[in-house]
């Protein structure tokens, strides 16, 4: 019987973290979050990272645009909001209505503001490890994954998924802890047999019940990053996980794992930005 390892716990504690040091600091620092369009889902996270600022003293300021907003108009709010000493932090909800381009509105926010680390420079840094920010979701299971008092070094790890937004950077900082990492997607071959060896699997490929028992090792450590919807139309991520959870040693919940960490993460990052400002 698996130890669910608990996101909110664990997302509480870091909020309370950065909410101590604000304090203890005395430092006013601002996250902007900027949403175009009218996405229900894009909203719902949008009202989560308001309550997390106020929890954690941090000063939320939302741009809410219509969904006709143009280019233009976008990264002209974008240029305003980088030189804004108030906004330390400057997050553009994704996704953006089609006619604007994503890549071209992440690489106008200065680096040393991109607290979701999607900029090319911080990116660039987290290959190298020398880094300041962390992408959201990757850090956040980290923080999962030490909760549990597991030592990643030397460990067989395999994430299934190879986004720039999870996959990728969540490859990089387990080989930063030294483990031994492979990186499945959908032209892998016997992906069973690749993750049976692991023994910290993460998925992330956004397919309901996915990651079955026969692909997992007996005590694997298993951190479920997917969030979908199954035929039942019930909320639930990548693992089946009344098949997985007694076979594995921890295993994340979904809702209630990763998802909960993506926002303190990013209340993390904002606070690291406001330090790299005041040097």
């Amino acid at each position: 019987m698996a130890k669910l390892i608990d996101g909110k716990a664990v997302s509480q504690k870091v909020k309370e973290e950065v909410r101590a040091e604000i304090e203890r600091e005395g430092l006013k620092v601002g996250l902007a979050v900027v949403i175009v369009g009218n996405d229900q889902a894009s909203r719902v996270y949008v009202n989560n990272k308001k309550k997390a600022c106020e929890v954690c003293g941090i000063r939320s300021f939302e741009y809410a645009l219509p969904e006709e907003t143009t280019e233009k108009e976008l990264l002209d709010l974008v240029d305003t909001l980088n030189n804004d000493p108030e906004v330390n932090g400057i997050l553009v909800q994704l996704p953006l209505p089609k006619h604007l381009d994503s890549e071209k509105v992440i690489a106008r926010i200065s680096p040393e503001k991109d607290v979701d680390a999607f900029h090319a420079e911080n990116v660039g840094k987290i290959m190298i490890g020398n880094y300041a920010f962390l992408p959201c979701t990757p850090a956040g299971v980290m923080e999962l994954i030490h909760s549990t008092g597991t030592d990643v070094s030397g460990k067989e790890c395999v994430v299934i998924g190879r986004s720039n937004i999870v996959g990728k950077p969540m490859a990089m900082l387990l080989l930063h802890e030294n483990a031994t990492v492979t990186i499945c997607h959908s032209r892998t071959k016997d992906l069973a047999a690749v993750c049976r060896r692991a023994d910290i699997l993460v998925s992330a490929v956004g397919k309901a019940d996915f990651v079955t028992a026969d692909m997992v090792k007996e005590g694997a450590v298993v951190i479920d990053v997917g969030m979908n919807r199954n035929a039942e139309n019930k909320l639930c991520g990548d693992v089946k996980f009344d098949e997985v959870e007694p076979k594995v040693s921890y295993i994340t919940p979904v809702p209630g794992g990763v998802g909960p960490m993506t926002i303190a993460m990013l209340m993390k990052n904002t606070l690291m930005a406001k330090r790299i400002q005041s040097r």
